[in-house]
């Protein structure tokens, strides 16, 4: 085990909660591409095409490779696609592209024992390799229970064997929707349950000597798959392990909100030093997914260089956090719990959803137009607003002021000097600096906004902060690895006992001669990880996303994606559509903008798009609705985890599927403008 994972304390699951760390692993021989260790982390996606078609698979791999990919995984349903894996590592060998080849089992033990002995890296998955999923209940006892881990030690150990044979790596690949019905009857459906599944099969592994192993526990849901893979390091480093961990949020979608929801997840774990493999996982072709993955782990990787250069700098004035770091109190980081605030204004905090703030304070303020990127959608004939389903909460003035009318739910902010100007305040609050709030200050008697920063919780100034349930804050950082310095900040917080809610805000800058589309994905991914982060643990009331060199309606968007992501406001239809492979029985990217095209306008619903159905009831787990393919032009409906239309004609499925919300009374017509 490495010295890195020796320094954990119990029930930690990272170096350091306060400074960026990572994880050292064991390093797992994969080709001539080897992860964990001290080695880069690794870039992976899988193909889409059938894989008994060579020359689309082995050009897909191509169009992989040459757009980042280390790994390419490839799936083998039966043991005739898994012997073709020869022909196609084969070709791809004579045209002088060595990545190392994965294949994807779920089913069929064979089918795992024939590609073990051609490809790289063998990927199964425990939920139901060798085990059962029926969506049964059954009460095992512990003697039934040990003989159904004998019954699939008996079926796993050739595997195991033939790959200790041919210096094969393996994944054990838990996924929260595939969990068996043996660990959901003793665990349910929780992150427990999910560590408990892929620990199972890693012990039979060690139990037989064999160690080439990595470990992945994706979920369709951010927050689960964070927890999950935070209790497994941690249960790994309780049990001697310290396997390298495939990142991936599974079914994330596709444009935005699959890159946001990816970022979220995958972010968050890297943030805290986690992850030695990526697979973005798009309703997209799979070389989409390569540059998406890449720029998540550049960050950290130019992290770690600033970081090295800046302790060179200041070699022997660092001061050394804890390690681990910071979890006692009322924080878990393996149960959401919604950190506990006062109402503010009964408009912040509490039990109230996360607010969103927008800068408009450089915006044509003579335009009431301007507000349609703010979701006030502005109507000139009527000259009135119309509230669209992302509507921000605040927009902030700075020290600007508008030539028009604003919408009588939408509060202003300007800063404190030009505020105490104002001759009607009615919805405008002021935004102070500390020093201006311990002065003698006018403040207002609704709601006053502080700016802060995580270090200033240890100044004089702080504490002589008069409080009151007027009283927000702000919290900004400059760091380097500033969600780290803020999640410092909510510690502190708990420890003192103080419930005031907090506006996370974070900046960002960009050259405005760069292509509008490149930095628009780079907000994405980063206000994700770093806003992201922070909300899956439960911290922050609001968050403020400041990009001067981006449209106003972009912020907007991605604002309000991540609080979508986090689980934290929903304030659109969410779409749990898989990626494609070649199990895939339909075009999962124009069947995804089909079904998106006539139900985006649901709000709060949830809605699986399955391409076959190994990842059809289990991976959409949390849906509400479910389309999944079942044949060759067939498709099967659920609600929920229930298939209530089996096998109707795929011509026909859309329309049956909405006909089926309409029944349950979830249906609404679009709005006619």
């Amino acid at each position: 085990m490495s010295t890195a994972a020796e320094k954990l304390l119990p029930g930690r699951y990272c170096n350091s909660l306060t400074e960026y760390s990572r994880f050292v692993t064991r390093e797992v021989a994969i080709g001539d591409v080897p992860m964990g260790g001290n080695n880069p982390i690794r870039i992976q996606s899988m193909t889409t095409t059938d894989t008994m078609d060579t020359i689309g698979t082995v050009e897909q791999s191509i169009r992989m490779i040459n757009a980042g990919c280390e790994y390419v995984r490839i799936t083998a349903p039966s043991i005739k696609e898994a012997n073709n894996l020869a022909e196609i590592k084969k070709q791809l060998r004579q045209r002088g592209y060595t990545a190392p080849l994965v294949a994807d089992i779920h089913f069929t033990p064979n089918a795992a024992e024939v590609a073990a002995r051609i490809v790289e890296k063998v990927r199964v998955n425990p939920g139901n390799y060798a085990d059962k999923k029926k969506f049964d209940q059954i009460d095992y006892t512990d003697a039934e229970y040990q003989g159904e881990l004998d019954r699939i030690y008996q079926k796993f150990a050739p595997l195991v064997k033939i790959c200790k044979e041919y210096g094969t790596a393996m994944r054990i690949g838990t996924n929260h929707g595939s969990l068996s019905d043996r660990i959901m009857s003793r665990y349910g459906d929780t992150p427990q349950g999910m560590v408990e599944s892929a620990m199972e099969f890693m012990r039979m592994c060690e139990a037989l000597n064999y160690y080439s192993l990595v470990v992945s526990m994706k979920s369709s849901n951010p927050q689960v798959m964070v927890q999950a893979y935070r209790l497994l390091v941690e249960t790994m480093v309780a049990e001697g392990m310290n396997y390298p961990l495939h990142l991936g949020v599974t079914e994330a979608g596709d444009g935005e909100d699959g890159r946001i929801k990816s970022a979220v997840g995958i972010g968050t774990l890297l943030e805290d030093g986690l992850g030695d493999t990526v697979r973005v996982s798009l309703t997209e072709e799979p070389e989409a997914e390569a540059p998406v993955a890449i720029a998540l782990v550049k960050r950290y990787t130019d992290r770690s260089k600033k970081l090295k250069a800046e302790n060179e700098k200041s070699r022997g004035k660092i001061k050394v956090s804890p390690t681990g770091g910071d979890l006692e109190g009322a924080h878990s980081p393996y149960i959401y719990k919604k950190r506990e605030t006062y109402e503010a204004n009964a408009f912040i905090g509490g039990h109230m959803v996360p607010r969103v703030v927008i800068d408009l304070s450089k915006a044509n303020l003579k335009d009431p137009a301007i507000l349609n990127d703010a979701g006030y959608l502005y109507s000139p004939l009527l000259d009135k607003y119309n509230m669209a389903e992302q509507s921000v909460d605040f927009v902030y003035m700075a020290d600007e002021l508008p030539s028009f009318t604003l919408p009588g739910n939408l509060k202003q902010l300007y800063n404190y000097k030009t505020w105490q100007k104002l001759a009607n305040k009615t919805l405008c609050h002021p935004v102070f600096t500390l020093q201006e709030y311990i002065g003698d200050a006018d403040r207002s008697s609704a709601l006053n906004l502080v700016r802060i920063k995580p270090a200033d919780i240890e100044s004089e100034e702080f504490g002589l902060l008069p409080l009151d349930k007027s009283l927000l804050f702000v919290l900004e950082t400059d760091a380097l690895h500033g969600m780290a310095d803020q999640r410092t900040f909510f510690f502190k917080m708990e420890e003192l006992g103080l419930d005031v809610p907090v506006i996370i805000k974070r900046d960002y800058n960009y050259d405005p001669a760069q292509d509008l589309e490149l930095r628009t994905q780079d907000l994405q991914l980063k206000a994700a990880t770093d806003l992201g982060a922070l909300l899956v643990d439960g911290f922050g009331d609001g968050i403020w996303i400041d990009a001067p060199q981006l449209p106003a309606k972009i912020i907007t968007s991605t604002a309000f994606g991540i609080l979508q992501a986090t689980r934290s406001r929903i304030s659109k239809t969410e779409y749990i559509s898989c990626p494609s492979c070649g199990r895939t029985l339909f075009d999962l990217m124009e069947t995804t903008q089909m079904i998106r095209s006539r139900t985006s306008h649901l709000k709060g619903l949830k809605i699986g798009i399955m391409g076959c159905i190994v990842n059809g009831p289990g991976e959409m787990a949390d849906a509400d609705y479910g389309y999944v393919g079942s044949g060759p032009g067939k498709v099967t409906l659920y609600r929920g985890k229930e298939a209530v239309k089996k096998n109707i004609t795929s011509v026909n499925a859309l329309d049956e599927l909405i006909g089926i919300i309409r029944e349950d009374g979830n249906w609404i017509e679009v709005p006619v403008n």
